[in-house]
């Protein structure tokens, strides 16, 4: 038997790569194993989110996604042979560095993670597999298969489960996956166009169903979304030959396009599924392993980097004898919700998307080219949808760990909600929330005059404080108020307070961080 690790990863997608990294940056020793011989080098998942920026700045990592994307703005909506602008992101006021859609190839959004497990000394061991676990008292005993054959135990502390749809940690901890299939055969091709404006998300709206195309840069312009006829007998696993895909566009786009230079085609078929619990004792389930649904509003891949997120600090604080069993329990109530509400969202979406329904292709060819410029224009609903399909709007307000204390604001956001990003004044120099609590960690953040505060908060270990002058009106806080806010790792309102009395602000230390 080899040494003991504290968390046994299993996937090395981005889901596993960001849990590996986050428990790395948390002073854990994670080892990280995936069956698969090398990383992906197609695109499958393409956009992130601004919510999965944010969250992976403090990482370090966030600066070199987006030098390597192309963000993305509008969307271009093609319908009877006309077509229209939308404005998608690009909200004004928003509070948030990131306010657009980044496209970028899942191979390079591995690379850059991989890049940084390796400057923290963690290597991805690939052509290992996971054949068996046993859950003990203290640990887990798990088996592994190397590539030529030999077995391995490892007794780790706990054990993620990263490892996609058919999660072999989701088995082995008899957790069921429920749900079903979509009847469709999908097409994806990373490929070379002509005759489509670059810099835009298409979309074709016909009779026929939706065809997408996002501008990906790398390794092809465009990633082309179609749906076969649902006539169409083709296997998803059948080759795709381009003459084929030429076809579906030409039915769909009522336009002349020019398909050429493919770098990726395949069939695939979709699926509808939920974990019926994240958490199994010390076996924990994150991403694809946990959830998987349609791509429609780009949700996959971010909501499971976001869940690795909300794990990995949790875990770092259990292997570390802080928090205990009860900020472990936290993990499940916190995500399942966000993983079933990203399920039905993208359910519905996909049904109106694909549906063979008379009535609803008839809507969708000619009610929805004049509808969605109405949703998307200025105002309240444009917001709420930005912040829906950008992932700002998760919030864990029923979570035990969002507490609203004495005197809390009433105006901004509150406990269990994600820390706005906005200007701020910080020991007389210039920066933002984000940027000062970006550092791994718990972080302090008091607002008012700073002899108020007792000296002992700037030990209160392991939480970094900092004192904040003038109004800071994202917080709902006056340049004349005192208030306190505690920002969970993972950015999230903790716990919030009116005025200089910190006894509620300790007992919850205390709870949480023993």
């Amino acid at each position: 038997m080899t040494d003991p690790v504290d968390v046994l990863v299993v996937g090395a997608g981005p889901t596993g790569l960001t849990l590996a990294a986050q428990l790395a940056a948390y002073g854990c020793r994670p080892r990280i194993i995936d069956r698969g011989l090398d990383r992906v080098h197609e695109s499958r998942a393409l956009a992130i989110q601004p919510r999965t920026l944010e969250v992976l700045a403090g990482l370090g990592v966030t600066d070199e996604l987006v030098a390597a994307g192309r963000p993305a703005v509008h969307l271009r909506l093609h319908a009877r042979g006309r077509s229209v602008e939308v404005p998608l992101f690009g909200v004004a006021g928003a509070d948030t560095a990131y306010p657009y859609l980044l496209f970028l190839s899942q191979a390079e959004t591995e690379r850059v993670l991989v890049d940084r497990l390796a400057a923290a000394a963690i290597t991805v061991e690939r052509g290992v597999e996971l054949v068996a676990l046993e859950q003990q008292d203290e640990s887990v005993l798990a088996t592994l298969r190397h590539r030529d054959g030999r077995e391995e135990q490892v007794r780790a502390g706990y054990v993620a489960g990263c490892d996609g749809a058919h999660s072999t940690v989701r088995a082995q901890a008899g957790i069921p996956f429920e749900g079903g299939s979509y009847p469709q055969t999908f097409v994806l091709a990373d490929i070379e166009a002509d005759g489509i404006e670059p810099g835009s998300v298409h979309a074709f709206l016909s009779g026929a169903g939706m065809m997408f195309f996002f501008p990906l840069g790398a390794p092809a312009t465009w990633r082309l979304l179609t749906m076969r006829s649902p006539t169409d007998t083709t296997p998803p696993g059948a080759p795709v030959d381009l003459t084929e895909v030429q076809a579906i566009v030409d039915r769909c786009a009522g336009e002349p396009i020019r398909l050429r230079d493919p770098v990726w085609m395949t069939n695939f078929r979709l699926h509808h599924r939920a974990a019926r619990t994240y958490r199994s004792g010390r076996v924990f389930l994150a991403g694809d392993a946990a959830h998987i649904h349609s791509p429609a509003g780009g949700q996959g891949m971010n909501t499971g980097i976001q869940d690795s997120v909300n794990l990995a600090w949790k875990l770092a604080a259990a292997v570390q004898g802080r928090g205990g069993a009860d900020l472990l329990d936290t993990y499940d109530p916190e995500r399942a919700p966000v993983g079933a509400a990203v399920l039905r969202f993208t359910d519905r979406a996909f049904s109106m998307a694909t549906t063979t329904n008379p009535a609803v292709r008839w809507a969708r060819t000619w009610v929805a080219p004049a509808l969605i410029p109405l949703v998307f224009g200025p105002g309240a609903v444009r917001r709420y949808a930005f912040r829906t399909i950008t992932q700002l709007a998760i919030r864990y307000e029923h979570s035990p760990l969002s507490v609203d204390g004495p005197g809390a604001p009433r105006r901004g956001p509150r406990a269990g909600d994600r820390l706005p990003d906005a200007p701020i004044l910080h020991n007389g120099l210039q920066t933002t929330l984000h940027a000062l609590t970006s550092a791994p960690g718990w972080h302090l953040l008091l607002a008012g005059p700073r002899s108020a505060w007792p000296d002992s908060l700037t030990t209160a270990a392991p939480v970094q404080v900092h004192h904040l002058s003038g109004a800071l009106h994202r917080l709902g806080v006056g340049s004349s108020d005192a208030a306190q806010y505690l920002i969970r790792p993972d950015g999230y309102l903790g716990y919030r307070a009116g005025g200089t009395n910190v006894a509620g602000l300790m007992a919850y230390l205390r709870r949480w961080l023993g």
